[in-house]
């Protein structure tokens, strides 16, 4: 959600009041991560994170379009996100699909949101 430029990030225990606090904190300019999210995001700057097996074979661009098709987008929202021509975006599909061995792109995004749900980009 960083990365897709969110500017904050609580988990689903945050109690109702503190929440409004953040989105307040938000609207106002300011950043918000979570004490919890900031500990684990150190710890895996710090011990380095292991790309999983599976995306290894993966260029940076396919993951990233993989990781779009895990968000459910269409080939032409990707395109639009990437600045990128949809037959392009396709054609990557096309490709990370052969890769990963799958024949659906909804395969693909079950795969996506398992093991990118635990090594986050």
């Amino acid at each position: 959600a960083i990365m897709a430029g969110a500017a904050g990030y609580v988990l689903k225990q945050i109690r109702g009041t503190d929440l409004v606090d953040a989105v307040r904190r938000v609207a106002a300019g300011q950043s918000l991560l979570d004490p919890a999210v900031t500990q684990r995001v150190l710890e895996r700057i710090r011990n380095g994170v292991e790309q999983p097996r599976e995306l290894a074979s993966l260029t940076d661009q396919e993951r990233r379009i993989l990781e779009f098709v895990a968000e459910g987008l269409t080939n032409r929202e990707i395109a639009g996100r990437m600045f990128l021509a949809e037959k392009t975006v396709k054609n990557y599909v096309s490709s990370l699909l052969a890769k990963l061995g799958l024949e659906r792109r909804t395969q693909a995004a079950v795969l996506a949101t398992k093991l990118l749900g635990e090594h986050p980009h």
